[in-house]
């Protein structure tokens, strides 16, 4: 974050930040006074939890400072608002559900509970600490808490994952033994571990699973099917092994008792079960294999629920989940003829709509904690609704400054729409959206060295969504792109400029329109020259990617790329040596490349050194170039090889041990060399 930029403000009125932030206290302060931890994942949770309450110390702070906030700020806590609830939910999911279920999902559990610490993470990224006015402690706790979420590994309580491998064999044993010869004692002591100690908990239990196993009804989802099912029968039959008839008729007694002590948790699901006991398959979302709540068509003119699809294209994915086809573009279509087919058969068949369930879950709600509406007075369903009208108000009246503002207004407005490009396909849409991409092209030709920068980052950053790749092309930003990248005013502007060819030319239909460009791969080779380890490595990917495309490799050679590469393998300190080694073998394609990687000397020692102290990256592509110029280059490559004490070993070394590809080259050549060394023994 560059230190000298204040931040734009947009006009407080236009930006809800006190929403956000009332939502987000709501959260932590009902996710903190859970009043007890789930039976599973309690560090994982208890650590997420923590969390929150330091995150609820900043979000009281910033209410009550009560000024407006940077654009960036609000984005950070929509951001925050959309994880926050999905933490919520995750606990909720843990503490109310199935603990055997839990157990035995902990690897996917666990797995939910790092992608969320890592997207709090990323979204702290944008969060400018310096512009707000909050005390030391609170700064420094929420830095820590940054720092550490950056860094968190996937954590697997090492008691829990045993837990499961004895449940697992308990459930192998019942099932081969058909109940005979089952410890039981084993079981009893397993299943208290998770909290379950009498017959009440474990008629609970068997309820909790067979809810899961209706969930499961008609999802495809055979083996989880089967596996609740395999619990379902331990759990039963070890209640009435473990406990007595005495303490069974109590357990019968307390069935009357539970609408009221557990009913809340599972009347929406049994009852929707029970009351619609089949919906046609074409009502379901491929991805979740649930009911669509908004049916949309994408551009493959498959039809999805919203929800699914968002999550899928926001997690990176570009192409349709039942075709395989790739998306286009990544509009969704609403689905108005299958919501009006799925509407009708609801009527016909007497089953509440979706409307109908959410009131009637409101009125349910309202009168099982009465008082309780007033506290929250916050709409968490419209949480999310607030933060993309936060984005879009936000992006359009950045991009309005960026029209017509001075040269200052515009350096803060190209620095905004960077940082709020920087984190969520949604977002980089949103700004694409509001017209920013050909604002941001222009300033890209800025005499100010910093709109410069923030500009051709800002592009970078909107280029990750594959769609505004098209558009930033169709703007004509590539020239301008390549200008920065000759003779960009600093040098993170021509570094930001490498990384953007390199993400416009992922696209194929791309590679050559910008190889054709006769500016472009001599500029790169230009970077490669000079600079950080970064920079060249930048330089150096996008070359390959450029030179994936046969046309571009013959150009590379021309731009006198060969030596250059050669020289980083050389040296140690430039980082780049398994990049370098990727162009080369692209380049050994064409016969220019092959004639310009001939005329090295010392090629050939540094790949076999590279054969023994080389990266498995870098030793896979070492031995593909070696193996290459011995096919093309004939004997005196051959024989230079076998001259060198070291090089036998090291291909033996990676013929035995090395990756299958690796090991596959070192068959190949070993065999080369062997017929080489058995056509012409006196010349070895």
């Amino acid at each position: 974050m560059d230190a000298d930029l204040s931040p734009l403000m947009a006009p407080s009125c236009l930006l809800p930040a006190g929403s956000l932030l009332e939502s987000l206290l709501h959260i932590c302060n009902e996710v903190s006074c859970m009043e007890k931890l789930p039976s599973v994942q309690i560090r994982n949770a208890s650590t997420m939890i923590r969390s929150l309450k330091i995150l609820s110390f900043l979000f009281e702070e910033i209410l009550e400072i009560n000024r407006p906030l940077p654009p960036s700020a609000i984005l950070c806590l929509a951001e925050l608002s959309s994880v926050f609830r999905r933490v919520k939910f995750l606990i909720q999911g843990c503490k109310g559900g199935s603990c055997l279920r839990g157990l035995i999902q902990t690897q996917f559990v666990s797995n939910q509970f790092h992608v969320l610490v890592k997207e709090m993470g990323r979204a702290i990224d944008i969060l400018p600490l310096s512009l707000l006015n909050i005390t030391a402690d609170t700064r420094e706790q929420v830095e820590l808490l940054h720092k550490q979420a950056k860094q968190v590994d996937l954590f697997i309580d090492p008691r829990e994952h045993q837990r499961k491998q004895e449940l697992l064999q308990l459930m192998a044993n019942e099932k081969k033994n058909n109940n005979r010869f089952v410890d039981f004692g084993k079981v009893k002591e397993t299943l208290s571990c998770l909290g379950l100690r009498n017959p009440v908990e474990y008629e609970e239990e068997i309820l909790k699973l067979e809810v899961e196993a209706q969930k499961q009804a008609g999802t495809g989802g055979l083996i989880a099917r089967s596996n609740i099912d395999n619990l379902i029968s331990l759990v039963s039959y070890s209640k009435s092994k473990i406990f007595d008839d005495k303490e069974s008729e109590k357990t019968k007694q307390h069935h009357k008792q539970w609408p009221a002590s557990i009913g809340r948790n599972y009347d929406t699901c049994s009852s929707s079960q029970s009351v619609v006991p089949n919906f046609p398959d074409e009502f379901r979302c491929p991805i979740s294999l649930d009911l669509m709540r908004d049916p949309v068509i994408v551009a493959s003119g498959h039809t999805y629920d919203r929800n699914s699809i968002a999550q899928w294209i926001n997690s990176g994915h570009y192409n349709c989940p039942k075709s395989g086809q790739r998306l286009m573009h990544m509009a969704l279509v609403p689905n108005y003829a299958l919501k009006s087919l799925m509407y009708e058969w609801c009527q016909e068949n007497n089953v509440p709509s979706d409307e109908d369930k959410a009131s009637s879950f409101l009125d349910s709600e309202s009168k099982n904690s009465k008082g309780k509406l007033c506290d929250n007075a916050v709409d968490h369903l419209s949480a999310a609704k607030v933060g993309v009208d936060a984005v879009k108000i936000t992006a359009e009246f950045l991009v309005g400054k960026l029209a017509t503002g001075s040269v200052e207004i515009q350096r803060m407005a190209a620095y905004e729409l960077r940082l709020l490009a920087k984190t969520g396909m949604n977002n980089r849409r949103i700004i694409a959206e509001a017209g920013a991409i050909q604002f941001l092209v222009t300033l890209l030709s800025s005499y100010d060295p910093r709109i410069q920068e923030n500009a051709v980052t800002a592009l970078l950053n909107l280029s990750i969504y594959d769609n505004n790749k098209i558009l930033i092309m169709a703007a004509g930003a590539i020239d301008s792109i390549i200008g920065v990248l000759e003779s960009g005013k600093t040098m993170e502007a021509r570094e930001n400029a490498a990384a953007s060819i390199f993400s416009l030319s992922m696209i194929d239909d791309f590679k050559g329109t910008i190889g054709a460009r006769p500016r472009t791969i001599p500029a790169l080779v230009g970077l490669l020259k000079e600079g950080t380890t970064a920079r060249k490595r930048d330089a150096a990917t996008a070359l390959f990617n450029l030179a994936v495309y046969n046309p571009n490799k013959a150009s590379v050679v021309v731009a006198g790329a060969v030596p250059v590469l050669v020289d980083l393998l050389m040296d140690d300190k430039a980082g780049v040596t398994d990049d370098a080694l990727s162009v080369l073998s692209l380049l050994l394609g064409c016969s220019e490349g092959l004639d310009e990687i001939r005329k090295s000397r010392v090629l050939v020692h540094l790949l076999t050194e590279l054969l023994r102290f080389g990266s498995p990256k870098g030793k896979e592509n070492s031995i593909a170039l070696l193996l290459g110029l011995c096919k093309k280059g004939g004997e005196e490559v051959g024989r230079r090889l076998l001259l060198n004490p070291r090089s036998i070993p090291s291909l033996q070394s990676l013929a035995a041990d090395g990756s299958l590809r690796a090991r596959r080259k070192a068959d190949a050549l070993l065999r080369l060399l062997n017929r080489c060394c058995s056509q012409s023994p006196n010349s070895v």
